[in-house]
């Protein structure tokens, strides 16, 4: 990693000093993420403006210590994708500390900008196991003036997923965003099947496929003929290996 990419990225240092002892996540970060947020000097020019809270985490990220959140790169693949499918209902699975979320809701947002109507038929259910981390994503919502739109959902995936279909709430999901536990990813997908809440033209977009992987995730998308599946090459890190993201649409 070169010595510019480093002065770019401080935060990178770190993680290089530290090697296979470096920790990314759960050791404090994510409250002082929310520290540094909400000490910001320009802190009222921040609220209700999603694009310029995603970039202070940017920035928080790049500069203090790395965040296994979305990042500005795989950012620009999933506001595209949901530019291009204009999705009414999203899932996230994994909403860490409301990253994914915000984008989301923003683009959302930005798609049906001309219809009131539109808007207010929006939905993204963020489902966060962690009750912590559950928390910091409502704050970030409620601060990107998005509570309109994203709703966190605290509790494992597999359970949120059957409460939210058996109480009517979740009849169907245009967009599906996994970025949980990988090897959650294939049950959570067939669970998904089996409530019947896709239809086609879905589109699942699922993260990390490569590293730390999802194999059998894979293996599975790519095996059926009601699903057309890609990979999408993307970086976590600035300069790290490259990763993919898998997107998958229902074809039938």
């Amino acid at each position: 990693m070169s010595a510019e990419l480093i002065a770019k990225h401080p935060s990178l240092k770190k993680a290089i000093e530290l090697g296979d002892a470096y920790v990314e996540w759960n050791d404090g970060r994510e409250a002082r993420l929310m520290e540094y947020i909400y000490s910001h000097p320009e802190l009222d020019s921040l609220r209700g403006h999603p694009e310029k809270i995603l970039a202070a985490m940017d920035e928080f990220s790049s500069q203090q210590d790395l965040l296994i959140s979305v990042g500005f790169q795989k950012a620009k693949i999933l506001k595209d994708l949901v530019a291009s499918e204009s999705p009414q209902i999203v899932v996230e699975l994994g909403g860490y500390l409301g990253y994914s979320a915000i984008l989301f809701g923003d683009q959302m947002r930005r798609n049906a900008a001309s219809s009131m109507d539109k808007v207010s038929s929006l939905r993204v259910w963020s489902l966060e196991a962690s009750p912590i981390y559950a928390a910091f994503t409502m704050s970030m919502i409620d601060l990107a003036g998005l509570s309109d739109i994203v709703k966190v959902v605290t509790g494992l995936a597999e359970a949120s997923l059957r409460r939210l279909h058996h109480s009517g709430n979740l009849k169907q999901v245009d967009f599906l965003f996994m970025d949980h536990q990988e090897t959650l990813y294939t049950s959570d997908l067939k669970l998904c099947e089996e409530l019947g809440i896709f239809k086609l033209g879905s589109v699942i977009a699922a993260d990390n496929v490569v590293r730390p992987g999802a194999p059998e995730y894979r293996e599975y998308v790519r095996g059926q003929s009601r699903f057309e599946s890609k990979g999408i090459p993307c970086f976590i890190t600035p300069g790290d290996l490259p990763d993919e993201m898998e997107v998958t649409k229902v074809l039938s």
